[in-house]
């Protein structure tokens, strides 16, 4: 690398070393580019129908990345996904920046302003989908990438073959903006060696330490065991609380698949009421019983991702919440003696959740 970053025009000798290392990563540039071109443009041209709010359009996403949101973004989400106008409008400025963004580092437009735009929505990414992934953490491999992709275009620009240095080429005069280099890509930055070794170093400590503590926290193997994480991206799992045991044998109880496969639903069989000081069940409501519980049944706290009935019994997509009434399987069952009682229920593939009920 030159000695010097103070020369300003592109044909300068003092900058061909920068030019060949930002013309070897004009793949870097078009790749990351279009993958946040492509998720842009997937909502606005390819796929209307994922911004349409009377389909299943992103909201539903959203609300799958819920259980494992880290820093509060997921009280985040459950707020907007409250208020339309605010998740609606989010979802467009979104997709709107990763469609610009993306399309200015394809031709190199404003390359380093576009790279930082992707540094914050691969963050963003990562806090929200980093920790989904059936068979690994695709989520986290794809904003960790994109993150770090980002930073190297912040730092060595656009090269030879973008907009930035058409537009040089017809103002040489911009070589002398500080602002333009800044925002710019086909001029090195304009700092001292030092300077830029500086930021460079620390960039990349900022990378080091946001990509290996996200993965330590995901599945560990840095300085603890191999884990399948705090929210588990393959195997379902539901919370279950203020369980309340009514007179009449009915149960009302609170619901929240908070771990498992995005793409596909929990499916509950059975519900079995437990007296836990006896062992004996009381109650069993079964595959057919579950299946054709009422809509009222279900109180869901989000319009998107809901618990309902499925052909088996209960369904429950991941992020989804609800009050659940289970009603007593008897019409005249007599009152149940005071005791500790426990709901149970059981998955397809055999797993159980229990809870605790008031009584």
């Amino acid at each position: 690398m030159a000695t010097t970053m103070s020369n300003t025009a592109p044909q300068d000798s003092g900058n061909r070393s920068w030019r060949l290392v930002a013309i070897a990563l004009l793949a870097v540039r078009f790749v990351q580019g279009w993958i946040y071109w492509g998720g842009g443009t997937r909502r606005f041209i390819y796929g209307p129908q994922k911004l349409d709010v009377h389909g299943h359009w992103m909201a539903y996403k959203f609300q799958t990345a819920m259980p494992g949101a880290l820093l509060g973004t997921d009280r985040l989400v459950a707020f907007l996904l409250h208020h339309f106008t605010l998740l609606y409008a989010g979802v467009i400025i979104f997709s709107a920046v990763e469609m610009i963004a993306g399309f200015m580092l394809i031709i190199g437009l404003y390359t380093r302003l576009a790279a930082v735009a992707t540094i914050g929505l691969s963050f963003v990414l990562m806090l929200l989908f980093g920790w989904q992934g059936a068979t690994c953490i695709d989520e986290w491999t794809m904003a960790s990438s994109n993150f770090a992709m980002g930073i190297t275009l912040v730092l060595a620009g656009s090269g030879a073959y973008s907009v930035d240095n058409w537009l040089l080429a017809r103002k040489p005069s911009l070589a002398n903006s500080g602002l333009f280099r800044w925002l710019g890509g086909s001029l090195p930055l304009p700092l001292s060696d030092g300077a830029f070794k500086k930021l460079a170093l620390g960039l990349f400590w900022i990378a080091v330490v946001f990509i290996v503590a996200t993965y330590s926290y995901y599945r560990g193997s840095v300085i603890t065991p191999f884990h399948g994480g705090p929210v588990s991206p393959a195997k379902h799992h539901w919370k279950l609380d203020h369980g309340v045991l009514q007179n009449d044998g009915g149960i009302k109880f609170h619901a929240y698949v908070n771990a498992g496969v995005a793409a596909e639903p929990s499916n509950v069989l059975e519900a079995v009421l437990v007296d836990s000081k006896t062992g004996k069940v009381v109650e069993r409501w079964d595959s057919a019983a579950l299946s054709s519980l009422p809509k009222s049944a279900f109180v869901n706290d989000f319009a998107y991702q809901q618990i309902h009935t499925g052909k088996f019994g209960i369904t429950g997509p991941v992020g989804a919440q609800a009050m659940i009434h289970l009603p007593p399987t008897t019409q005249n069952m007599a009152p149940l003696p005071q005791s500790a009682y426990i709901l149970q229920l059981e998955s397809v593939n055999g797993h159980i959740w229990r809870v605790d009920l008031q009584y």
